[in-house]
């Protein structure tokens, strides 16, 4: 299927994004969060240092690569990968040279809680839409769901949004991750909702953890408190499981192309068969299954009545 690509993956179906052609900056599970919704499990790098994890160059070449290779229809070129994007510190560098060379719109999707430095909230001037996150009104709630590191606190996440949005040429887009009996109570969204107004953002989203939390006992809200969540926030709902066709080019086997799409988008057991038959894969999915079971490269969780396929080394 051509050269693999260490980078880049997708494009994958979003919902907020259309087909989004995905970008890695970040080893695996790096990042100054541990949400306890994370579809990617507890933080293994729980860290809030930023570094060059990768070289810039080599990941803007990638990028302009595929980009160049107009591999159908895409939306947005999104930095989201497999932690906190925003610890990268070579961000800019990537961005300001696929800038030159490809015409998309790019978009990052960050916690957001590095804000309120100056020179990171520079890294993400060259993007189209900014997506980030405000979960809770307060720090007592901030250390229960996003769970962030020591040196992080919820003022300073808070004021650099809000600096952001001062300076920031693009579209900010919000989104608002329901759980059950943390942030879902009518007082709780009313703060919310204050803190939105205040900051006006482009778009707000509402959504809630359709694939499989980092901690077992996180839950969905129930129907009627999520139809009273989005009034309350004036916000887009996105509680629907996700539809879509993965984009195979740059995958050598469907199994590279499992176990690289699943390290940043858990998927499920049908979206599997489905990557299967494009491929021609002639045994079942569960025989497909079973093997990466057998050579520990997997694990399995359901979730909302579904089968998700996670990395093995996810802490789930």
């Amino acid at each position: 299927m051509g050269e693999s690509l260490k980078y880049v993956f997708g494009p994958v179906p979003s919902r907020r994004l259309g087909r989004s052609l995905g970008v890695n900056p970040i080893p695996f599970k790096t990042c100054n969060y541990s949400c306890v919704y994370c579809q990617l499990g507890k933080a293994i790098n729980f860290t809030n240092e930023r570094k060059r994890f990768f070289p810039p160059e080599e990941m803007a070449e990638e990028i302009i690569s595929v980009c160049l290779k107009k591999m159908g229809k895409i939306d947005f070129i999104t930095f989201v990968g497999e932690g906190e994007p925003t610890l990268y510190n070579g961000l800019f560098i990537v961005t300001e040279t696929v800038k030159k060379s490809c015409s998309l719109p790019l978009a990052i999707i960050t916690n957001g809680a590095l804000f309120y430095k100056k020179n990171v909230r520079e890294y993400v001037f060259l993007f189209d839409v900014v997506l980030s996150k405000i979960d809770v009104p307060s720090e007592s709630l901030f250390r229960k769901i996003n769970r962030p590191h020591r040196d992080i606190h919820w003022t300073d996440v808070l004021s650099g949004l809000f600096k952001l949005r001062e300076e920031f040429e693009g579209n900010l887009w919000i989104e608002t991750m329901l759980v059950k009996g943390l942030n879902d109570d009518e007082r709780v969204l009313k703060e919310i909702r204050k803190i939105l107004d205040e900051l006006n953002p482009d778009k707000r989203f509402v959504s809630i953890p359709t694939r499989p939390p980092a901690e077992k006992w996180v839950q969905i809200p129930d129907p009627e408190v999520l139809f009273k969540a989005f009034k309350i926030l004036n916000a887009i709902p996105i509680y629907e499981v996700e539809y879509g066709e993965f984009d195979l080019k740059g995958f050598n086997t469907p199994e590279d192309a499992v176990l690289t799409l699943i390290r940043r988008h858990p998927l499920r057991k049908d979206e599997v068969a489905l990557i299967l038959s494009k491929w021609g894969y002639e045994k079942s999915v569960d025989n497909f299954i079973d093997t990466l079971l057998s050579r520990k490269k997997i694990k399995l969780k359901t979730h909302m009545g579904y089968t998700y396929l996670l990395p093995e080394e996810a802490r789930i």
